[in-house]
């Protein structure tokens, strides 16, 4: 039996539009039409055009499942939407319904896909890591590049693991005979590993973007994302001085209308994948999106719809209702409004964007007693939602951070998990899912350990709470 927990076909991903970098002689390299799907035995990454072939691969948008990039392949959004207080389900499927009423089993199939697909899409960037690092023949400059957008990918990925399951493998080799046996990290270990990739990251991008749009991160990707990283560790100073540097760089701006904070070329974005390929463009979209009259299979909880005030547009235009006749309306995720690649609207996948690090300067700056900066920041959002100022004490701290957390949990449902990664990382979940949930207990904030994976390595332990 071969194991899963890293992919022996070595999978990568299928066509990123366009992409480019400036090597040493400053001639544009564009990516191939059709990256390879796999890496080969023998591949070399001997030029720069090999090189960006299966960096090509790594930076696709898997619409069509499988491969790098899969935590966005409609499994985030709605596995962490359940299992906080943002969807409900209409599905009678197990596998979907125990998220929502916290019945997991080491055997439920999308909790070993968001296990395992993430272990095969790092298997290509490990090795696009190690090759270009002991290549001979690229030159520096281009290698300084690679190395350092890979870094940042590899650490997205242990960020959503990390924050997923709690304690993870972390693999830096393409060698099966290390990566198959590694134990579970501590948290504070695998957060060491991604800090440790974002700050090599940082020394080595430039702040220019590489290649035409934003679907290759730059220095203040990498900052936003440290910002992120810093808040959850709750190190304010270096989460407010992140993110301040980002929002300071005067690089990105609100988008005023709210229906183009997702398109392609948003103003707002850090960092977005072009997401069109095959016949789909997010799976988010295809995931979501509902025709009137038909109930929603991922539907808004009346938790979520109540938390938005009366005026917000983010509710006008994120929303989307399904009319039923006889019964009240149902409401489901709208941010991504087409499903069809032949549709007009040309939307890219978002994972960093400004609005974020306003929220978190926010945050900080109110753990930090700049409550006056915090509101300022807090306004800001919802200024751009169409609210008037918070009406948070800014003599109280706690009224301040119960603010920020009200404008995160409306501005960035089913993101990226952040509801449910903000539950936790706050102490909140508890009284929050315990008042909200039935089935709630503290043990349901980790997902468990795919069944399979512990068979298959005896080095791996279950998490508390699983059989």
């Amino acid at each position: 039996m071969k194991k899963i927990f890293l992919s022996n076909n070595k999978t990568m991903m299928g066509l990123l539009l366009l992409a480019g970098m400036a090597a040493s002689c400053k001639k544009l390299i564009e990516m191939p039409g059709n990256p390879p799907n796999k890496i080969q035995e023998a591949l070399q990454f001997s030029d720069s055009s090999s090189t960006m072939a299966a960096v090509a691969g790594v930076y696709s948008y898997p619409s069509n499942g499988g491969g790098s990039f899969t935590f966005n392949d409609g499994y985030l959004s709605w596995t962490t939407g359940l299992s906080s207080d943002e969807l409900s389900t209409s599905s009678s499927t197990l596998t979907t319904v125990e998220f929502f009423n916290y019945s997991l089993t080491g055997i439920n199939a999308t909790v070993t896909s968001l296990w395992t697909d993430p272990y095969k899409g790092l298997y290509p960037v490990n090795a696009v890591l190690n090759e270009v690092s002991q290549s001979s023949t690229l030159s520096a400059s281009f290698k300084k590049q690679i190395v350092a957008e890979m870094k940042v990918v590899r650490a997205v990925y242990y960020f959503n693991l990390v924050n997923l399951f709690g304690p993870v493998p972390v693999v830096t080799t393409t060698d099966y005979n290390i990566s198959n046996s590694q134990p579970r990290l501590s948290v504070d270990s695998v957060y060491a590993q991604i800090v440790r990739d974002l700050t090599d990251a940082q020394q080595d991008l430039p702040a220019t973007y590489p290649s035409a749009g934003r679907a290759r991160p730059n220095l203040y990707t990498v900052l936003a994302f440290l910002a992120k990283v810093h808040l959850y560790r709750g190190e304010w100073q270096a989460a407010y001085d992140a993110a301040n540097t980002v929002i300071g760089s005067n690089v990105y701006s609100l988008e005023t209308d709210l229906n183009k904070v997702f398109l392609d070329g948003s103003k707002e974005a850090i960092w977005q994948l072009p997401a069109t390929t095959g016949t789909q463009i997010t799976r988010e979209a295809s995931n979501f999106i509902t025709a009137s009259g038909t109930v929603p299979v991922y539907a808004l909880t009346p938790y979520l719809v109540n938390a938005f005030e009366s005026g917000d547009q983010r509710f006008q235009k994120w929303v989307g209702t399904s009319v039923i006749t006889g019964s009240p309306n149902i409401y489901y995720p709208y941010k991504y409004q087409k499903i069809l690649s032949s549709d007009t609207r040309l939307e890219d996948f978002m994972i960093f964007r400004l609005a974020e690090q306003y929220l978190i300067r926010a945050e900080a700056a109110a753990h930090l007693n700049n409550n006056t900066g915090a509101l300022a920041d807090i306004n800001t959002v919802r200024a751009r939602a169409g609210l008037g100022a918070s009406t948070a004490d800014p003599s109280s701290q706690s009224d301040v951070l119960n603010a920020v957390m009200h404008e995160r949990q409306v501005e960035f449902f089913t993101e990226w998990g952040n509801r449910w990664f903000d539950l936790k990382r706050t102490g909140t979940a508890n009284a929050v899912l315990g008042t909200e949930k039935t089935g709630w207990q503290p043990n349901a904030a980790l997902y468990p350990i795919p069944d399979a994976q512990i068979l298959l390595n005896s080095n791996l332990s279950q998490n508390t709470g699983y059989n």
